[in-house]
């Protein structure tokens, strides 16, 4: 498995968990199906690696995804902001409905380390789009918006998009033979 394939599981994996963790907040009606249809994405995304079907497809070689120092640290920074915001939210300022939010928020700031350690500033979109939907479920939080409302926002739109961005590397990076 290319260090490629690995990194866009990995994304594909959060993708399903943002959707699974909050599609609870809706209505079962509306819950149900995003968390169904979030798992049949996630395991179209492993079987077919988001590359879609054809032959004489080839994944480029360069500027992939690395899991080597610059890797961890980021990840390091993740969690250390993660860990903090969530102390703070829950123990200084209680209130745990913003904690969606805020890993949103963390999660989209990580891309643009990930953008640079990995050298592929197209990832900066996902971060800024992730920031933005993290953003926004600390502003329904603050504003007092319902469980549901933030967990669409925060949760759930991340989640598509996640699984979106890996669906779309995978298309984009696909080079087609002649």
């Amino acid at each position: 498995m290319t260090r490629d394939r690995t990194g866009r599981i990995i994304g594909a994996s959060f993708g399903l968990f943002f959707v699974q963790a909050n599609a609870g907040a809706l209505p079962t009606r509306i819950g149900t199906p995003l968390r169904v249809l979030a798992a049949a994405a996630f395991v179209a995304l492993v079987v077919f690696g988001g590359r879609g079907s054809g032959t004489g497809s080839t994944e480029r070689t360069t500027g992939g995804a690395g899991f080597g120092r610059r890797y961890w640290y980021v990840v390091a920074a993740e969690v250390a902001g993660l860990a903090a915001g969530l102390v703070v939210i829950s123990r200084v300022l209680h209130t745990p409905q913003a904690a969606v939010g805020w890993i949103a928020f963390v999660v989209g700031v990580h891309f643009f380390g990930l953008a640079a350690a990995w050298r592929r500033p197209e990832l900066h979109v996902l971060g800024a789009a992730l920031t933005a939907c993290g953003t926004g479920g600390l502003a329904l939080a603050a504003l007092g918006a319902s469980a549901a409302a933030i967990a669409t926002v925060a949760g759930i739109l991340p989640g598509v998009l996640l699984l979106g961005s890996v669906w779309w590397s995978g298309r984009a990076r696909r080079v087609v033979a002649p």
